[in-house]
This record gives C-alpha cells, structure tokens and sequence, in this order.
C-alpha cells in the first residue's frame, strides 16, 4: 500500500512536468482540431483541394497540410507541417465562433454555408492568411482596403491577399508610441512591437528583460512545492 501511494506521488509530479514542458506540442495538435470539423475530406474542386495538390500537401479530413522538405510521409506527424488550408464549405455552418486553433491557416473557404453574419475579431491574429473565401453575402474581414483583390462570383465571395495594414498611411504615427513599431495582426488588425532594447507598458522601459530575475524565483519555488507535496503524501501513506 505505501509503494502504491509513493508511485502515485511521483507520477503526479512527472505530470506536472509533463504539463509544463508539453504544451507547446498540445497546441500544435489543437491547430489542426477543425480539420474533422465536418464530414468528410477537402471537396473537390474547391480552392483547398487545387492549391493542395499543387503543392504536394498532405489531406488530413477538412484540411491540407504542407510538410516541412526532407520529410518522408512514413515520418509525417502532427507538429512537422509548415502551414494549413482548412476546407469548411458546404458544412451547414450557420454561425463560426471560434477560429483559433486554425491561426496559421493561409487559405480558409467557408463558402456554401446559411452563414448570416461573421465577427472580424475571429481572424484576429490570421498573420498568414492569403485567401479567405466566403458567402456571397458576407463581407470581406477588415474591409476591402485590407485585401488586395475582393470579388463576388455567383455565390461566393474571394478576398485575396491580406494587406499590411501597417504600411498604410498614418498607422505607424497615430497608433504606436514612442519606440515601437506597427506590426500587422490579421485583417484589419495590427500590433505595437517595441524596438530595440525598450520594453514594457507603452514601450517606457529600457534594457533587456530581467528572465532570470523573473523566472528563476518562480521555477525554484514550483520545484518546491512539488517537493514538499510529494513527501507531505508520502508521510501521509507511510503512516497509514
């Protein structure tokens, strides 16, 4: 019983090591999430499915994915793709809520669906996307001026070639302070990157951030929690 509980301890704080060091690799398998989102695999025909096979991609259920070079198929996994092409037409989707896990999608089709309205804040973030496709009756995220070809044909609606809203006049002068940059964020979206060795609120602070400073207190005092639980329950279990 008390070898029981002490191996039950320590699987616990692998765990937590586990969660700590892995959640890089969890979200990449979250990107592709939407990927099964319907039935079915990319449709033929679609813009998906011809950049796809111009590009050698890979189709896994709704979406393309493009392998890093050298990578042999048999060695394919999840985390090792460049980019993503996420074929969502004609799903029956009548509202989209969340887009996310699909952030590093460069062409997304959403067309052939009752959609009635759809929020610009879902493509926050979308730095890569190139090719959005949508209902006819559904406007181009971030207006026209931040495609550089919007078009209706028939009943479907193609904004093509997201634009750097940053190189717009008056961007970088009215909506970034002092020693920051504009750096696009998605259609219609933009981000103040501070320059140089200036950091923090508004870009005030100078000097490179303090990691260890910061970090090294947090990480000592997370090992020793963990070390105190682990021997507060092996106590526990070695008493009983």
């Amino acid at each position: 019983m008390t070898a029981g509980h002490s191996q039950q301890n320590a699987a616990v704080v692998l765990l937590f090591i586990h969660l700590c060091f892995s959640g890089g690799y969890q979200l990449t398998e979250l990107q592709v999430g939407l990927c099964h989102l319907c039935n079915g695999t990319v449709q033929n025909g679609t813009a998906v499915s011809q950049f796809c096979s111009a590009s050698a991609g890979l189709i896994d259920g709704r979406c393309c994915l493009l392998r890093k070079e050298n990578i042999r198929d048999a060695d394919y996994i999840i985390g090792l793709y460049v980019s993503l092409s996420l074929d969502l037409s004609n799903c029956s989707l009548s509202r989209v809520e969340d887009l996310q896990d699909a952030f590093s999608a460069t062409t997304i089709d959403l067309s052939l669906n009752p959609i009635v309205n759809l929020d610009d804040s879902l493509f926050e973030g979308f730095i890569q996307l190139a090719n959005l496709i949508l209902p006819a009756n559904l406007v181009c995220p971030g207006g026209n001026a931040s495609w550089d070809k919007v078009k209706v044909k028939g009943e479907t609606h193609f904004c093509e070639g997201q634009k750097d809203i940053c190189n717009q006049t008056g961007y970088l002068s009215l909506n970034c302070p002092e020693n920051s940059l504009c750096v696009p964020y998605g259609p219609g979206f933009f981000q103040c990157s501070c320059v140089d060795a200036f950091r923090g609120y508004k870009c005030l602070r100078e000097g490179e951030f303090p990691i260890i400073q910061v970090f090294g207190p947090l990480a000592g005092s997370t090992v020793l929690v963990s070390i105190l639980l682990w021997l507060t329950q092996r106590r526990k279990a070695i008493s009983v």
